[in-house]
């Protein structure tokens, strides 16, 4: 039997659709574009016959003239896909229906269904959402053929406004049309609106346009082929996972686990539609699910499931599969920890392609406070890997052409106007006669990213490096470098010694490989993975991650010990940041010191920990009156010493005052340093300098000394805050039912006290080993119940089934995952009894540190 494939099945969906791509311009919104880059899905459009691949949000007038099978056709068909609601995404096919004149048959793919288009809170679309949409749609764009006969062309250098909101039903501010539209584009200009335009557009004037909405449920990112995130600028992954209440802890992760299952109306907008996703993932895998979950969310969503599946379960012969459904706050240290993961280094340390600004971070306010639903903004998981360094030749003329040749096309695919485009075409010849300017402006184009269909010889790169440590991950490019390079019969002038590759040594290996066009071509694919783990090695990167573990392995130590020990070491990590700060920007540059945000994150670290080995110190808190004063009063000073610290939560609204107070600190300083060189010298003439101004001076410093202390006074307040919130995470352990999963998990380990392994190993070792896991909920069908209930009493009961009997065992992370779990997870599989088991592990995202202290502290924390 076939084994489970997610980029299997994810390819094999598009193929499906093969009708509607066949001579059609398709275009990809964000979320889905980001999804098919890892597919590597883009030469599969090309052949079934996709005219072009274009973005749905940057769409240009030039689209149209874009075809790569050279048909001298216009274009009668478009094909949008999107992992969004049709409400957020139909400002954009609409304004992509008015450029594109001669389009008469229009196919939309959404990975959001059609039920949870009709239950999401702000959609205005009911139970027939796709059929609703069709006539919305085809109305919409009558009502702008009418308005504006042929003349509907979009400049392509406008830009959507995204100002005021036009409605406030849920389209999201659908830009008006007045707004969107200023005449002919440059291609269609010279023509007269009644002249045939491309060969016969005007007999096309009144036709009714055909619209088609379809559910195209595999827009995921798959890092292999069975570890697999949704899109960052999706909106499952943006929807809201907790409302607001006193179990939450932030909008992007589940609430804290209480043990209650919610009410259906209080479920969140992200638990439904992870449900939704997770539903049709199955059905089109041909799986039949026994659903078990961890944490009141997961419960939620396995209960959302289970009544979905019980319909279609009955009378199908599918293969069975064990679902089991994790909730991330029953193990934030691990995403929070700077673990021994490659694939983590990388994507902390690489930057990310810039968010399209979507439209569901656009909905009028009242909207917003109406249900709540501020949208989160992912970081994209498409990454940007510097190539220039290996690409480029210091010393070739050859780089100015390719530059030269990158930038002229892009500036003429952006500018219509012509005198516009010679412009920035002469401005451009200047800069690239500049190497200076070379060496600035080369990485703005250059650059790869990862990719994960891309093998060596049937090795696939990004999945083998999944599942390794930092040290093992570079051995094995290593390795994989020299293997090419003796396919490429290429030979190095360095030596290259055995074991662990240096920074220096994988440089020129991959020069080496680069250096000629078709060895950079045919072996594009570990190049780009070469140099993302240069970037990720590099000293300024490097040192930063190593301080962090090292800082979090003496957290894990001290916190073996005693609170005092650990509260101690969490004020010291505080208070150096504070003397960076006070020594000014030379101090504050220098490699491996922490800012006060990275110091809060090791606060929160110190927390998790403390609730876990001291839970019953302290009233609400896992240490002592005074041992948390410590901390308090070392925050408030590195605050007061650095009060430009961005996007934390608990500062919101008042870091203006003290940026002010810092000035008028220093201002201080420097008055009081001057007026002491005054009083060092001697002047005899100025003794009554000072005579009747003792009070006034009184008086200003008693105003200044009011202020100061109102200034500390409120910055406690919000300190006071904070440190609730840290009880919070720190109590998350406390509850009885969770540490009783926890105790049970970690008494069955056999690893060193001193191993921290993660949730998801210490459950995938117990499932396999099939042990019991306390409070985990078995979520039976609705013939189950009937058995149970009904005939059960006869004898004709139905057993509970058991999770680690499974073949088949899809771990889906309600809030995300990351690399040293993903590791950890295929350790656990490797050193069980059964590695022979189907794993597919799956989250809502792609979590870093940098995320999860967005997450905890920044604008979606609850603090």
């Amino acid at each position: 039997m076939a084994s489970v494939d997610v980029i299997k099945c994810c390819l094999d969906s598009i193929r499906q659709i093969s009708e509607n791509i066949n001579d059609a311009l398709v275009y990809l919104d964000a979320g889905s574009t980001e999804s098919f880059q890892f597919l590597g899905a883009f030469p599969l459009f090309l052949e079934l016959g996709a005219r072009a691949v274009c973005s749905l949000e940057n769409m240009s007038a030039l689209d149209k003239v874009v075809d790569w099978n050279t048909n001298s056709d216009p274009a009668r068909k478009i094909v949008v896909i999107t992992s969004r609601l049709l409400s957020d995404a139909h400002r954009y096919i609409l304004r992509c229906l008015s450029m594109l004149q001669n389009v008469r048959h229009c196919a939309i793919y959404t990975s959001i269904s059609e039920v949870a288009h009709s239950a999401y809170p702000d959609s205005p679309l009911g139970p027939d959402a796709f059929l609703e949409y069709e006539s919305l749609l085809n109305q919409d764009y009558e009502e702008l053929v009418k308005k504006f006969g042929t003349d509907l062309s979009v400049s392509s250098d406008s830009r959507l406004k995204e100002s005021t909101p036009i409605e406030d039903e849920g389209w999201s501010q659908i830009t008006s049309i007045e707004d969107n539209i200023s005449g002919f584009d440059g291609i269609s200009s010279t023509k007269h609106p009644h002249e045939d335009y491309s060969g016969g557009y005007s007999e096309d004037v009144g036709q009714k346009l055909m619209v088609s909405v379809h559910h195209f449920p595999f827009i995921l990112c798959p890092f292999s082929p069975r570890i697999f995130v949704l899109p960052s600028e999706g909106s499952i992954a943006e929807a809201n996972l907790s409302t607001e209440h006193e179990n939450s802890i932030s909008s992007g992760l589940p609430p804290v686990s209480t043990g209650k299952l919610a009410d259906a109306e209080d479920v969140s907008p992200g638990a439904a539609l992870t449900a939704q996703f997770l539903y049709h993932l199955a059905l089109k895998m041909d799986l039949k699910l026994e659903i078990f979950s961890l944490g009141d969310l997961s419960k939620n969503v396995g209960k959302l499931l289970t009544d979905m599946s019980s319909l279609y379960d009955v009378g199908r012969r599918k293969r069975s599969a064990g679902l089991l459904l994790v909730d991330r706050t029953l193990d934030l240290l691990t995403p929070c920890c700077h673990g021994d993961s490659l694939v983590d280094r990388m994507f902390s340390s690489l930057p990310r392609r810039q968010r399209i600004t979507s439209l569901s971070q656009m909905r009028g306010s009242q909207s917003q406070l109406k249900h709540g639903l501020v949208k989160l903004e992912r970081a994209p998981l498409a990454v940007q890997i510097p190539l220039e360094k290996f690409v480029i030749e210091e010393d070739s003329k050859s780089n100015f052409q390719l530059l030269e040749s990158v930038e002229a096309f892009l500036c003429g695919w952006n500018t219509i106007d012509s005198d516009a485009q010679s412009v920035e075409l002469t401005k451009l010849s200047k800069k690239l006669n500049d190497e200076s300017c070379l060496q600035h402006n080369e990485g703005e184009y250059l650059h790869g990213s990862f990719v994960a269909t891309d093998n060596f010889r049937g090795a696939p790169y990004l999945e083998a490096i999944l599942d390794r440590s930092t040290k093992d991950g570079v051995m094995l490019i290593k390795k994989w470098l020299q293997e090419s390079l003796r396919w490429e019969n290429i030979s190095l002038d360095v030596k290259i010694r055995p074991g662990f590759a240096s920074k220096l040594e994988l440089q020129s290996l991959v020069k080496a490989l680069a250096k000629r066009q078709s060895s950079l071509v045919k072996n594009k694919g570990i190049i780009q993975l070469a140099a993302a783990t240069i970037h990720a090695l590099d000293e300024l990167h490097s040192v930063s991650w190593d301080a962090f573990s090292s800082a979090e392995k003496i957290l894990h130590v001290n916190a073996a010990d005693t609170s005092q020990n650990l509260a101690a070491q969490i004020s010291d990590l505080i208070n150096k940041t504070a003397l960076v700060a006070l020594h000014g920007e030379k101090q504050k540059s220098q490699q491996g010191l922490f800012t006060l945000q990275d110091a809060l994150l090791l606060t929160i670290i110190g927390y998790v920990l403390a609730g876990e080995n001291f839970p019953t110190s302290g009233s609400g808190s896992p240490f002592s009156w005074q041992e948390e004063h410590f901390m308090k009063e070392a925050i408030v000073d590195a605050i007061l010493e650095n009060p430009t610290v961005s996007r934390l939560k608990f500062l919101q609204g008042f870091t203006h005052e003290l940026e002010a107070n810092l000035k008028k600190t220093k201002s201080d300083e420097k008055k009081e340093a001057f007026s002491d060189n005054l009083d060092d010298l001697d002047f005899d003439d100025d003794q009554w300098g000072n005579w009747g101004d003792e009070d006034a001076d009184k008086d200003i410093t008693k105003e200044e000394a009011y202020d100061n202390m109102q200034l500390k006074l409120e910055l406690r307040d919000r300190v006071d805050n904070l440190f609730k919130f840290l009880h919070k995470l720190s109590s998350m352990k406390g509850n009885a039912a969770l540490r009783e999963v926890m105790l049970a998990l970690e008494s069955r380990q056999n690893d060193d006290p001193g191993s921290s392994k993660g949730l998801l190993y210490k459950l995938l070792t117990s499932i396999l080993d099939k042990h019991d896991i306390p409070g985990l909920e078995y979520h039976s069908s609705t013939v189950g119940r009937l058995f149970k209930s009904g005939f059960g009493r006869f004898g004709l009961g139905q057993a509970k089934p058991s999770l680690g009997e499974q073949n088949i065992i899809l771990i889906f992370v309600i809030g995300g995952i990351n690399g040293v779990e993903v590791r950890e997870v295929q350790e656990a599989l490797n050193g069980s009894i059964r590695p022979d088991v189907e794993l597919i592990l799956g989250g809502t995202t792609f979590l870093t540190p940098d995320d999860m202290r967005e997450l905890l502290l920044g604008d979606y924390s609850r603090n």
